[in-house]
């Protein structure tokens, strides 16, 4: 019985497989283009009407920011609060409104308590 279903579901397999022209990944080299300190990331938002913009903020680094859609990223949050961030959301009305909730949603040993609700208007 094992024979027969192996039999049977080997030329689905089979068809389904994919080749691709290596010449195609050949110039593609990993690079590290941070966040660098940002821990795990807890909570991502895009910019309405900049569809390369987002902010995501992590659980040890505060907020970060791209504007060019991930090739760089930079900290927003440094010097105003505490590093673990749960939530991000920018306002619908106007984008320049962040929002940002400190802390994480699971209770446990490496979990860093927030220290609130934060609302940039810049």
């Amino acid at each position: 019985m094992r024979l027969l279903f192996f039999i049977l579901i080997t030329p689905p397999l089979h068809s389904q497989k994919t080749s691709f022209n290596d010449s195609l990944y050949n110039a593609l080299e990993y690079r590290n283009i941070g966040p660098f300190r940002g821990g795990r990331s807890a909570a991502v938002t895009g910019v309405p009407g900049e569809p390369m913009s987002f902010y995501f903020g992590s659980t040890g680094g505060g907020v970060w920011k791209t504007t060019d859609g991930g090739q760089t990223w930079f900290n927003v949050s440094d010097g105003f609060f505490g590093g673990s961030i749960g939530a991000v959301a920018v306002s619908g009305w106007d984008p320049n409104v962040i929002y940002a909730g400190g802390g994480e949603k699971t209770v446990r040993g490496n979990v860093s308590h927030g220290y609130g609700m934060w609302k940039s208007l810049d």
